[in-house]
């Protein structure tokens, strides 16, 4: 029974591991000391909304068996508006990818630096940290020699772990039962709308549909298989919310701290919970960071092969040319400190308008005969899309507007 899971086990995993990273740890983080339980219905509207999307790209991927980025440049037949589109997908996908990167690998250093303290070496007069160099070469390694079921089943091992963590994590703090489900009621308590744009935001994210796309279309190939994505992507991306809520639920138990990032919560947690708390959630942190910081750079990788006609295969010259890209400069902003303020404003403005674009597009696609044939959508499917669409350009005006301070 559990051989056949495992055998069955598709790039869902990857793509809980894509948006469970460092950003994400350290939102849910917030929300929990901030707002204690009453955030924990925003997760559940994340989950909804990223099954439906998340199950549209896996479909596209698998009966089309193109990139998400591959059928919409084919799709878009107007030349300036595939132009635009294009370039509007690279700038958001390749560069933020790029400034995420960092933090990704930032992230992950953090939970390692809990457990073991911060090394440092000097090289030519400048102190570098020494973590995000293990974290960046263990990344390298990964994406360099592995095939794409050595990346999933090192991923679906790290998501494990990743999950583990936070749910012992979780129980560790003994939450009130009646308390977490009235926390699944929808209420705005005051100064936490952009925290609930955050926490959807930072789980419908507009890469991961062009890596699912694409990683659907390399693990199946028969559109008898997609019984299998659907239920892959259903269980992956539930678990990954959960795991989100044992976050928030988590750092509800020490509210009124001054904490602002998860290695702060695992410092608290500590006095509270004894030593193993500190060291259960560092192991989380760590298992986040590297985990976003493989699917970062094999997504970006993806789009860009996909909007410039190259090939998508992990051993494709230009393939690797642009995950090394992402990963190097992930690994440079991390060692020396480097807080790229400009490139990531840029990063969540062209998010903000990338996200309701790319899931316009997705529904587009999705309702083209000529390319899903009898496996577009339904109604019901277009209603749930149109709803989300209407969310997401509702979450990227207010990112936007957030980005320059207007709210």
């Amino acid at each position: 029974m559990i051989t056949k899971w495992f055998k069955n086990i598709g790039p869902g995993p990857l793509v809980a591991a894509a948006f469970i990273g460092p950003g994400t740890v350290t939102l849910c983080t917030l929300a929990g000391v901030n707002f204690g339980y009453n955030l924990l219905w925003a997760m559940v509207l994340s989950v909804v909304a990223t099954i439906v999307l998340q199950e549209m790209a896996a479909r596209i991927g698998i009966v089309s068996q193109k990139g998400l980025s591959e059928v919409i440049r084919q799709e878009l037949k107007h030349p300036i508006a595939r132009t635009i589109i294009v370039v509007l997908i690279l700038s958001a996908i390749v560069v933020g990818n790029s400034a995420y990167e960092a933090g990704n690998i930032s992230g992950g250093a953090l939970g390692l630096e809990t457990i073991f303290d911060s090394s440092r070496v000097s090289i030519l007069g400048k102190d570098l940290k020494v973590m995000p160099l293990i974290i960046g070469f263990s990344a390298f390694l990964l994406l360099y020699y592995g095939n794409y079921k050595v990346l999933e089943k090192s991923l679906v091992v790290l998501v494990i772990v990743m999950s583990l963590a936070f749910l012992i994590t979780a129980v560790i703090t003994k939450p009130s039962i009646v308390e977490v489900l009235s926390g699944l009621i929808p209420r705005t308590p005051e100064k936490s709308i952009l925290t609930i744009v955050g926490l959807i935001g930072t789980t419908v994210v507009p890469y991961n549909l062009f890596l699912h796309a694409s990683l659907a279309k390399t693990k199946w190939k028969q559109k008898e298989d997609l019984k299998l994505a659907k239920k892959d992507t259903f269980v992956a991306v539930v678990l990954g919310g959960l795991v989100s809520m044992c976050i928030i639920i988590s750092a509800s138990a020490v509210a009124n701290q001054d904490i602002s990032n998860a290695a702060d919560l695992a410092k608290s947690l500590e006095p509270l919970f004894g030593i193993y708390a500190k060291y259960v959630l560092a192991v989380g942190l760590f298992a986040a960071g590297i985990t976003s910081a493989i699917t970062a750079p094999l997504a970006a990788a993806y789009v860009a092969s996909g909007c410039l006609g190259w090939e998508s295969n992990l051993k494709s010259s230009h393939f690797r040319m642009i995950w090394m890209f992402i990963l190097f400069l992930g690994v440079l902003f991390s060692v020396i400190g480097f807080k790229s303020i400009e490139i990531i404003t840029f990063a969540q403005i062209a998010n903000g308008l990338l996200l309701p674009i790319i899931a316009g597009l997705l529904l587009w696609v999705v309702n083209k005969v000529s390319v899903m044939g009898k496996y577009a959508n339904s109604v019901f499917q277009n209603v749930l899309g149109v709803i989300i669409v209407l969310i997401a350009i509702g979450l990227g005006l207010k990112g936007i507007l957030s980005v320059f301070k207007v709210i």
